[in-house]
């Protein structure tokens, strides 16, 4: 079951200009891991972070560092929650999240859907019409 879907899209270049305008803002943003990436990379991880906040309903207090992007050995992208967002996506059921990401033409975008476990069903004959 969908708990909450999130979008966000970053104009790589802008997105490079706030960094260099506010150096602070990539430590408070990224964690060391993801700080060494580059540009497009780091763009496409912000988008991430916007769309994890939303696709948990963008409640206030979440912190940037308990959101990590990673790559699986495939290529996968895939989110790694602690701390506050962890709590937040427990708060809501969420039993897995899945992100995808993209950069191009100037453009980073990325996707999140937040899913909760199914339901359990019925056992056979019980609860169905």
């Amino acid at each position: 079951m969908i708990v909450g879907v999130g979008i966000d899209v970053v104009d790589v270049a802008r997105f490079g200009e706030a960094l260099q305008r506010t150096p602070a803002l990539a430590e408070r943003v990224f964690t060391a891991a993801e700080r060494g990436l580059p540009l497009a990379s780091l763009a496409a991880r912000f988008a991430a972070k916007e769309a994890l906040a939303k696709s948990l309903g963008a409640p206030r207090g979440l912190s940037w560092h308990d959101a990590e992007v990673h790559r699986e050995d495939s290529g996968r992208p895939v989110l790694r929650v602690t701390g506050s967002v962890a709590a937040r996506a427990a708060e809501l059921g969420v039993a897995s999240l899945h992100v995808s990401l993209s950069h191009d033409a100037g453009i980073a975008s990325a996707v999140v859907v937040a899913e909760a476990a199914a339901p359990p069903r019925p056992p056979a004959g019980e609860g169905a019409p």
